[in-house]
């Protein structure tokens, strides 16, 4: 998966986003190792300070935790995961439905057209 960073927001906040998206998504499982600062850094194109920032931020909600010589590690707890899945399902769908009712929609057609989409797709 490619980093998207851009100059619109601060990029230790772009990187803690992302990395929240790897870990709901999968590809960072609970209890797993992370890589090491400069391999982030590296793979993402930004400065290793930048990197550890948002680490340690992460580490600081819990997230993350570090052992002494072993690294940083993606928290075990999965209800902590879940809460953040749904608080970034949450962000979607309210700029969703936000970018819906700027072209006119109600909610009845909001739902509507969501139902259209999900039937297409299966």
């Amino acid at each position: 998966m490619s980093w998207k960073l851009n100059s619109d927001r601060p990029i230790y906040a772009q990187i803690i986003e992302e990395i929240q998206l790897r870990i709901v998504s999968g590809e960072y499982r609970a209890g797993q190792r992370m890589p090491s600062v400069r391999e982030l850094a590296a793979e993402a194109e930004v400065n290793p300070n930048t990197m550890q920032k948002a680490l340690a931020e992460m580490e600081q909600k819990g997230l993350l935790y570090s052992q002494r010589t072993s690294g940083r590690f993606v928290t075990e707890d999965q209800t902590m995961i879940e809460e953040i899945k749904n608080t970034l399902a949450k962000e979607q769908i309210v700029t969703f439905v936000e970018n819906m009712r700027q072209l006119g929609f109600n909610s009845e057609d909001i739902l509507a057209q969501v139902r259209n989409i999900v039937k297409e797709e299966q």
